[in-house]
């Protein structure tokens, strides 16, 4: 488990992952988006490429080609991390970024008055 240095957003990291359907804990990989008093906030990446989310490609340092799933975001204590794998570029982060702004001010709707 890691103890030592700060994550930073765009690390990729193996995560042990609790999932809300089960009490079964896997590895999984993850995309730190922040860190905050040694709380991590993810988003999780799968090799599903028939997902939607940003793609996350071999040669950007994934073990198979895979998708960050903005739509899929959790938090853990830094101690769920096993180790860092790669960081991603400062593009795909501005494409993470993005695509966080477009699903957040989604949810914000003007009021409407009568």
């Amino acid at each position: 488990m890691t103890r030592h240095g700060k994550m930073r957003s765009g690390d990729v990291v193996l995560a042990r992952v609790q999932f809300t359907d089960s009490f079964e804990v896997k590895t999984r990989p993850a995309l730190v988006l922040f860190e905050e008093y040694d709380n991590l906030v993810l988003a999780g990446i799968t090799s599903n490429t028939s997902m939607k989310g940003i793609p996350l490609t071999v040669r950007e340092g994934a073990i198979r080609d895979s998708v960050i799933k903005t739509n899929y975001i959790f938090t853990v204590t830094r101690l769920m991390i096993k180790k860092k794998l790669f960081t991603i570029s400062s593009l795909r982060r501005k494409q993470v970024h993005d695509d966080l702004i477009v699903k957040l001010e989604s949810l914000i709707k003007p009021a409407t008055f009568k």
